[in-house]
């Protein structure tokens, strides 16, 4: 058994439903501009290539079923946005999936929040440079239990949403993916080996924007019920 000169951070653990192991994260990938019409607002057009980005896995803010998550204000922005998301779990993976293989690898789903510094991603995207400090800072990926597959079934349609103290700001549903979510896995796959413990987030629709201290956000996935996330 290996030493080690301090010890190493815990792995990252989500609540899975109706189970009480829990389901241990390795990597967080995140598909970006996944809807047409949320593409469409971010000034871009077509059917591109998917692309990812990734989170840190001890970025994300586990959201316990029936309770309200908290979320601080992260430093060094007054932009901060919300995106709303359905997120995949790999049980399995590999490389170069087929795509009408992809579907076997999933575990499961779950409600995600990929909340981005946005003034700080802009200014990287101006200058040619990396999103992490958009996209990666701490505790910016609130996300909710996993709901197994064998217990939902492959979905595929259904409606997504966001409320923002009260208002519907994100509304659309899963067929509008640019980018199916087996797709999105097989593509995936030909970039990196894809394992058990990863999580995808698949994209956000239209109608991302900002939020401040004190207010509050409730997802939705149809199937999959609803979450919420104070903002503090």
């Amino acid at each position: 058994m290996s030493d080690y000169v301090f010890s190493p951070e815990p792995t990252q653990g989500l609540p899975v439903v109706g189970s009480k192991s829990l389901f241990p994260v390795r990597r967080v990938y995140c598909v970006g501009r996944n809807y047409a019409e949320h593409a469409k607002e971010m000034g871009f057009t077509g059917r591109e290539d998917p692309f990812f980005f990734c989170k840190p896995a001890d970025a994300l803010v586990p959201v316990a079923a029936g309770q309200a998550g908290k979320m601080p204000y992260p430093s060094k922005t007054s932009n901060l946005h919300y995106e709303m998301e359905l997120v995949v779990a790999l049980g399995s993976g590999g490389r170069d999936i087929p795509v009408d293989q992809a579907n076997k690898c999933i575990f499961g789903y779950a409600l995600g929040l990929d909340m981005t510094r946005r003034d700080l991603q802009n200014e990287a995207k101006k200058q040619g440079r990396p999103w992490e400090v958009g996209k990666g800072f701490d505790q910016s990926g609130p996300i909710g239990p996993i709901h197994p597959v064998a217990t939902t079934g492959v979905i595929s349609k259904g409606s997504i949403s966001l409320h923002v103290n009260g208002v519907q700001k994100q509304s659309s549903d899963l067929t509008q993916l640019i980018w199916s979510i087996p797709e999105s896995i097989s593509y995936l796959s030909g970039l990196f080996e894809l394992k058990a413990g990863d999580l995808i987030f698949t994209g956000t629709p239209e109608g991302v924007g900002a939020v401040v201290k004190g207010d509050k956000m409730i997802g939705r996935v149809e199937g999959l019920g609803e979450f919420e996330v104070h903002v503090v």
